[in-house]
């Protein structure tokens, strides 16, 4: 663990501002003053743990992000982080191994926050035959192996539909999170090619993946599944993006 150099009033401040808020309004929500919060804004009043957590809470702050503002204010991290084989998550990784077993035969595979494979059953090989073994060596980015033009790009075919979808989704994330790192994956994702015509239409009801693949042309519609109230930064950053067939055909094609 290391200490941020950023007071942890200023932290607080941006994630306001990220988030939209005035100090007001945050300072109604987590039930303290005005003039109690803008003194922890600006440095003039250090706040303790309980209150870092208490407006982290009312800020959506992901855990990771409240550890370094508990940093920064001097005190330990709330939250604790194991490896998804570590004993404590024995029961977070029985739950996704049977997720992903009961899913089949659709394709399925869990992701970390920085979108990178961290499992998948065995019926993704369905979307990924034939892609640049490069795009499969760990870690494995899963927006990377589905909009480069090595990747899965060729056999889609809606691809700009698709991928104004997931960039669209992308740019959520960021704003929510601010996480650097997915901001310079946007960037290399934006200048693939295959972008003619995208365009995110918000009046959709969802966006089925058009997959031409060695079964026949599938459709399929994406879900995900996250664990609710988390409190392991693993466990937060974790989500299973499920498949589901969008039309009868595809559903006897994946169950033959």
């Amino acid at each position: 663990m290391t200490t941020t150099e950023t007071p942890v009033g200023h932290l607080l401040r941006d994630w306001r501002k990220r988030r939209g808020i005035s100090q007001l309004e945050l300072a109604s929500r987590a039930e303290v003053s005005t003039r109690h919060l803008s003194f922890v804004e600006t440095g003039r009043s250090r706040p303790t743990p309980t209150m870092i957590v208490n407006l982290c809470e009312r800020l959506d702050v992901p855990l990771r992000e409240r550890n370094t503002m508990l940093l920064a204010g001097g005190f330990a991290p709330a939250y604790s982080e194991h490896r998804l084989d570590a004993t404590p998550m024995a029961a977070v990784s029985e739950a996704i191994t049977q997720i992903l077993r009961a899913h089949q035969p659709f394709p399925a595979v869990v992701v970390d926050r920085q979108w990178e494979m961290v499992d998948a059953n065995e019926s993704i090989g369905t979307l990924i035959a034939d892609v640049d073994p490069g795009l499969l060596e760990p870690p494995v980015n899963v927006l990377r192996l589905s909009l480069h033009p090595d990747g899965l790009a060729p056999r889609i075919l809606n691809l700009g539909e698709w991928r104004a979808h997931l960039l669209h989704r992308l740019e959520q994330e960021i704003a929510g999170s601010g996480d650097q790192g997915l901001a310079e994956l946007l960037d290399e994702l934006r200048g693939y090619p295959g972008g003619a015509g995208e365009q995110h239409d918000p009046r959709g009801i969802i966006v089925p993946m058009q997959f031409r693949s060695a079964l026949g042309d599938l459709s399929l519609l994406s879900v995900t599944t996250v664990f609710g109230t988390p409190r392991d930064v693993t466990v937060a950053e974790l989500a299973i993006e499920s498949f589901y067939p969008a039309d009868a055909e595809t559903a006897a094609l994946l169950r033959s």
